[in-house]
């Protein structure tokens, strides 16, 4: 199992009401939010964001219009992935 930082995320077009992230990515890999949920729940990868020296692990939340993705840092669920960057179109 790899343990992967997310470095930067890609969402719905702007006039989308829930801004919702699609893509997840990294330094070497750029994957659709569906390939993290099902890896996170296949258990073949944990991923994490990292600001300055504070890890924020990536967990998959079932929510009323279905699964997305969270982080848990300082032991609470917080909303710290849209705060990323803009992942490089690839």
């Amino acid at each position: 199992m790899a343990d992967v930082q997310v470095t930067c995320i890609n969402k719905q077009p702007r006039n989308d009401p829930y801004e919702g992230i699609t893509h997840l990515g990294g330094a070497t890999w750029h994957w659709t939010r569906q390939q993290v949920i099902d890896s996170i729940e296949a258990k073949t990868n944990t991923f994490y964001t990292l600001v300055g020296n504070n890890r924020g692990n990536i967990g998959v939340v079932n929510g009323p219009n279905g699964k997305y993705l969270r982080t848990y840092a300082d032991g609470k669920w917080n909303d710290n992935l849209l705060a990323l960057p803009e992942c490089p179109r690839r």
